[in-house]
């Protein structure tokens, strides 16, 4: 069974002494220093394996340089791989370990038999859930927004402020009730729409931006940085944390977090609470987004389609829109959550393009930009609105329930506002535009929202984020 065990990560475990050793898991290094390094090592290795859901094989190097080829189970179980150099010498990793499991199966029962076997006649205990550490909260209350630079429809005045980390974003949750922040010293923190601190949490040095997303089908509040991808169920409950391997990239473009491996190494989704590795699309796709345990990924000129771990690859073939032929379509640009944007020939004009956004459940057409002449579309920007009311796909404004657009020229979108309108510039001038409705040009120097949680429009000025009343 051995030889159906993929080769990554690439695992060595070197013991130097009888408290020191070495694991480099995937070219890292993990310093151990234990009064049972073999015992110590073959745990951290195990939970590398029970973050991929499979056994892992790696090499096991003793003091004196002899090296034995293991595989390590995600329950801790070790087996040796006969060689043939090997074959008269029995390796002592795995009689090591069964002694460590023998011992504590010994130091369980004596425990049971002095301890718990006694308290058979008591009450049963009520236990509760572990909750995060008490940890001094960050600087919260009201302030002033500079005068005549808030957004149309909102005072100057902000009910609640705190300062955040310099170039981070708030989170906001799809529900408009909690807002999400990463404090200046170095905790995420989360607060009702009325300012209210719910729970915070420590975060490493190199932390990303808070994100609402799904995980084995619930909303969590994700942080990813360098070598870890976190996730809160909130309400003040401990996070999940997963070691992310070497040069992996978490991206949330879809529902769920998909954590990319580098150039030709595929992804990897989460599930159970684990780290999976994606099955790969068809030949030459580049996986886009997850959503659970699925990965849409997409060839440049399609199809698309899903990949799932246990399951067959589901294509996905886009629909053409109304007169353009099937093999017309020149260009997979980008996806998110339920769309995908997918680029036409015109078959009237061959040198123009057909900008269609697409469903990634069925392929179907959800929505058609009829002119691309302002531009090149496949490098304009995709503001899509979470509720999947409104969107913005360049200078083409789109009304989802509706499933209609219209060309607002040389408009370059930012950012949303709730599901009405659309922030954006048109030569470098702001303007609040309704997709299907009136373009408001701003007075210079006023802020865009951020988003808006339940009666508040959420703005980052200078490191500090203001939770603006409505305008009376």
């Amino acid at each position: 069974m051995a030889e159906k065990i993929p080769s990554w990560p690439k695992v060595t475990i070197r013991l130097y002494d009888d408290h020191n050793a070495e694991v480099k898991i995937a070219g890292r290094s993990h310093p151990l220093n234990n009064s049972d390094p073999r015992a110590a090592a073959i745990q951290l290795v195990a939970e590398r394996a029970a973050q991929l859901g499979r056994p892992v094989k790696a090499t096991a190097v003793e003091a004196d340089g002899a090296s034995w080829p293991l595989v390590i189970h995600p329950d801790g179980q070790v087996d040796s791989i006969e060689t043939d150099s090997k074959r008269n010498k029995k390796p002592v990793w795995p009689i090591y370990v069964a002694m460590a499991v023998a011992v504590v199966l010994i130091a369980g029962t004596a425990l049971y038999i002095t301890v718990f076997s006694k308290l058979g006649n008591d009450k049963p205990t009520v236990t509760t859930s572990p909750k995060l550490p008490e940890l001094p909260g960050p600087s919260v209350g009201p302030d002033d927004f500079p005068p005549r630079t808030q957004p149309l429809g909102w005072s100057a005045h902000a009910s609640w402020t705190v300062g955040i980390a310099p170039n981070s974003t708030p989170a906001i949750k799809p529900d408009g009730t909690e807002v999400a922040v990463l404090t200046t010293d170095q905790k995420v923190a989360v607060f009702s729409s009325a300012g209210k601190l719910l729970w915070q949490d420590k975060v490493p040095n190199d932390a990303m931006s808070p994100v609402y997303t799904t995980v084995d089908s619930k909303l969590v509040l994700a942080v990813a940085s360098q070598d870890t991808l976190s996730y809160w169920p909130g309400g003040g409950a401990l996070p999940t944390k997963l070691s992310l391997p070497d040069s992996a990239k978490v991206t949330f473009f879809g529902k769920s977090p998909l954590i990319l491996l580098g150039s030709d190494a595929g992804s990897m989704v989460v599930s159970g609470g684990k780290l999976v590795a994606s099955p790969e699309g068809e030949r030459f796709s580049t996986p886009l987004l997850a959503d659970g345990d699925r990965t849409l990924y997409a060839r440049p000129k399609g199809p698309l389609g899903w990949s799932q771990p246990g399951k067959d690859r589901v294509t996905l073939t886009p629909v053409p829109p109304k007169g353009v032929p099937a093999e017309n379509l020149q260009q997979v640009v980008t996806a998110s959550a339920d769309y995908a944007l997918v680029l036409w020939t015109d078959p009237k004009q061959p040198d123009q393009v057909i900008p269609v956004v697409h469903s990634t459940a069925s392929g179907k057409v959800v929505a058609v930009c009829s002119d691309a002449s302002s531009g090149e579309p496949s490098s304009w920007a995709w503001v899509p609105d979470p509720q999947r009311k409104i969107a913005a796909w360049g200078p083409c404004l789109i009304d989802l329930s509706a499933g209609k657009t219209r060309t607002l020229q040389d408009f370059q979108p930012l950012s949303l506002s709730g599901s009405t309108y659309v922030y954006g510039t048109i030569a470098t001038k702001l303007f609040a535009v309704a997709p299907l409705g009136k373009s408001y040009p701003m007075p210079a120097g006023m802020t865009r929202p951020w988003a808006i949680a339940s009666n508040h429009a959420i703005l980052v000025y200078g490191s500090v984020l203001y939770a603006l009343d409505p305008k009376k």
